[in-house]
């Protein structure tokens, strides 16, 4: 989920909302359902740490924005240098993607 201004993603925002109703009522069902959104979020996140997603995305915005940064260097750059350097970033990007089979999940 998105972040869309705060400082909690919509998945934490929901999490505190559904905390808050329990709080309030101390009801069975609100208690129900602050447990099934702090399990999604769990299960979420243990996804997320075993795929290594999250990693993945962050090494494809890096590759992008390092060659969007050498276009905006070297504008008049010829095709030949915007294809090694394309090629030296998505070559990274993958280096990077593959040392994720032997990094440790936590």
């Amino acid at each position: 989920m998105s972040n869309t201004g705060g400082d909690m993603s919509n998945a934490q925002l929901f999490r505190q909302m559904a905390l808050l109703s329990w709080l309030s009522s101390q009801s069975d069902q609100d208690r129900e359902i602050l447990a099934a959104m702090t399990g999604v979020q769990v299960a979420r996140e243990l996804l997320s740490r075993i795929t290594g997603q999250g990693r993945v995305d962050v090494y494809k915005r890096e590759c992008i924005q390092s060659i969007a940064q050498f276009v905006r260097d070297k504008p008049r750059a010829s095709q030949s240098e915007l294809n090694a350097e394309v090629e030296k970033h998505v070559l990274l990007f993958a280096a990077r993607v593959k040392a994720l089979d032997s990094a440790p999940i936590f």
